[in-house]
C-alpha cells in the first residue's frame, strides 16, 4: 500500500504567518502557501482542539491555490492556547468569516475532515454566498447518535481500551454507560475533577481515540503524546460536555441554501471515529452532492485512499474555476 507521501503534492513553505485578533482575548494563528493570486482554499482542521499541520498544504497545487491554514480557537498555536471562554462553534463560525474579511477574499473553497467537517457545514449554511465549493472527509454532524457511537460502541471493537475508560466510573457495559451517560461525565471529570482523576480519564479517552484511530492503517496506536490535559484535550472535552453547541440534527436543516454549491463528500467505509451513516445521510439530504466511500479504510485524513481521493477532487476543481 502507498502512503499519503506519495499522492500529496510537496508541501510548501508557508509564505505568511500571522495572528488575527477576533475578539474576546482570542487571536488566531494563520497562514498562507501556494499562489498569493491564487484560488483561495480554506483548510478546516479537525478536534475539536486540534491544529494545522505543514504535510495539510499537500493537499492543494501550489501552482494554482492560496492555500489558507489555521488554527481554531484556543487551538495549536492560536492565543491563549486552550481558552475555553467564549469558544462555541457559533464564534468559530463568525471567526472564519472574519479572516476571509481580512484577507480579502470574496469566495473560497470550504475543505474540512472530521470536526472540520461539521464547522465547514456550519459556515457554509450561514454564509452561503462566500462558499465557491465544499470538499468535506470524514462527516461528523455533531449528533447525539455520533457520540454514542463513539463512546458505547467502540466497547465491541477494543474492549480493553474502552474499559479503561468506563471502568474508573463503575461502568461495565454499553448499557449502563449509556445510562450514566459517559461521554458528558468523562468530559466535565478532565474539566473540573480532581488532577488524578482527570488525568487518567484524559489518558484513558486519548488511548481509546488513539487506538480507533489505527484501527485501518496496519500501525500501533501512538497513545497520548505529552500532557494528557493539554489545551487540545481541554478544548474538545469543553465541546463534547456542551454537544458542540449544536442542537441534534441542526447541520441537517436549511441545506438547500448549498444548492448552487458544488458538495464533495468522501467517507472511510470502516471509519470507527465518524461513522459513514452520517456521510450517507447528508449526502441525501443534499441532493446534487457527490459521495464516495473508500473500503478498508478508516478515518485519518493521510490515509492513503483518502488522501488520493481529495487531490483528486482538488485537482478537478483546480480546472472548474480556472479563469
Amino acid at each position: 500500500m502507498s502512503d499519503a507521501k506519495n499522492v500529496l503534492y510537496p508541501a510548501p513553505a508557508a509564505h505568511r504567518a500571522e495572528w488575527l485578533a477576533v475578539g474576546d482575548g482570542h487571536e488566531l494563528y494563520f497562514e498562507e502557501s501556494g499562489r498569493p493570486d491564487g484560488q483561495p482554499v480554506v483548510y478546516l482542521h479537525g478536534g475539536p482542539g486540534s491544529g494545522c499541520v505543514p504535510a495539510q498544504r499537500g493537499f492543494f497545487d501550489p501552482a494554482h491555490y492560496r492555500a489558507v491554514l489555521y488554527d481554531q480557537r484556543g487551538c495549536g498555536k492560536s492565543r491563549p492556547a486552550g481558552l475555553l471562554e467564549a469558544n462555541t462553534t457559533a464564534h468559530l463560525v463568525e471567526d472564519l468569516e472574519k479572516l476571509r474579511e481580512h484577507l480579502g477574499i470574496a469566495r473560497w473553497i470550504v475543505f474540512g475532515g472530521s470536526w472540520g467537517s461539521t464547522l465547514a457545514l456550519a459556515y457554509a449554511r450561514r454564509y452561503p454566498a462566500r462558499v465557491q465549493a465544499l470538499v468535506l472527509r470524514g462527516v461528523f454532524l455533531a449528533r447525539v447518535r455520533e457520540v454514542e457511537s463513539f463512546a458505547y460502541n467502540l466497547r465491541t471493537f477494543l474492549p480493553e481500551a474502552w474499559h479503561a475508560l468506563a471502568s474508573p466510573f463503575g461502568i461495565a457495559d454499553e448499557q449502563a454507560a449509556r445510562d450514566f451517560d459517559l461521554a458528558t461525565q468523562a468530559a466535565r471529570t478532565v474539566l473540573r475533577g480532581a488532577p488524578e482523576a482527570a488525568r487518567a480519564i484524559a489518558t484513558a479517552w486519548l488511548r481509546l481515540e488513539s487506538e480507533a484511530m489505527a484501527m485501518t492503517v496496519n500501525g500501533v496506536a501512538s497513545g497520548p503524546v505529552g500532557d494528557p490535559l493539554c489545551a487540545r484535550t481541554r478544548v474538545y472535552m469543553h465541546y463534547l460536555e456542551h454537544r458542540f453547541f449544536l442542537r441534534d440534527g441542526e447541520l441537517l436543516e436549511g441545506l438547500e441554501v448549498l444548492r448552487d454549491i458544488p458538495v464533495e463528500i468522501v467517507q472511510g467505509a470502516l471509519d470507527p471515529v465518524c461513522p459513514p451513516i452520517s456521510a450517507w445521510e447528508l449526502a441525501q439530504k443534499i441532493p446534487h452532492a457527490r459521495f464516495r466511500t473508500f473500503p478498508l479504510t478508516g478515518h485519518g485524513v493521510f490515509e492513503p485512499a483518502l488522501s488520493r481521493a481529495l487531490v483528486v477532487i482538488m485537482d478537478e476543481l483546480r480546472s472548474r474555476f480556472a479563469s
